[in-house]
């Protein structure tokens, strides 16, 4: 990947449904060039699919809390990671190192919601303790470092 690939990909970031011929004058090449670097940056799993961008707001869920998650000394990790993925209102998981075995980020409509949900997710075999963040607001989110090679 060269520094070409990369503002290929940055102007994919700003704008997903450029079409070749765009990403062509941005990079200075022509859209047959960019057709086929896409592709190779598709095929080799850099980019590894499109999708919209949602506000959260918008579809009405304006809370959102990052939660570290303490496992018990018997937690079975890929048992608990598997009932994460059942939630609807985890968006996130990550599995960190320190104290938290995970962090995950949920979205919800209310602080109800956020307590309800809490408690789900300490009802988790495994689950020891958590430790929530309720996120104030969102300076930026979803910006991968593409610096240059």
């Amino acid at each position: 990947m060269d520094s070409v690939d990369r503002r290929i990909i940055d102007a994919l970031r700003r704008n997903g449904r450029a079409t070749y011929a765009d990403l062509g004058r941005q990079v200075g090449l022509s859209a047959s060039a960019v057709h086929e670097r896409v592709g190779k940056l598709e095929a080799t799993g850099v980019i590894t699919g499109y999708h919209a961008v949602v506000d959260p707001h918008a579809v009405g869920l304006g809370v959102t809390a990052l939660i570290g998650i303490t496992l018990s000394d018997t937690a079975d990790e890929e048992a608990v990671a598997a009932e994460l993925g059942g939630l609807s209102e985890v968006e996130s998981c990550y599995a960190v190192a320190g104290d938290d075995a995970f962090v995950v980020k949920v979205r919800v409509a209310t602080v109800d919601e956020l307590e309800h949900t809490l408690g789900r997710l300490r009802r988790i075999v495994g689950v020891a303790r958590t430790r929530t963040t309720v996120v104030l607001s969102t300076r930026f989110e979803g910006r991968p470092n593409t610096a240059s090679d």
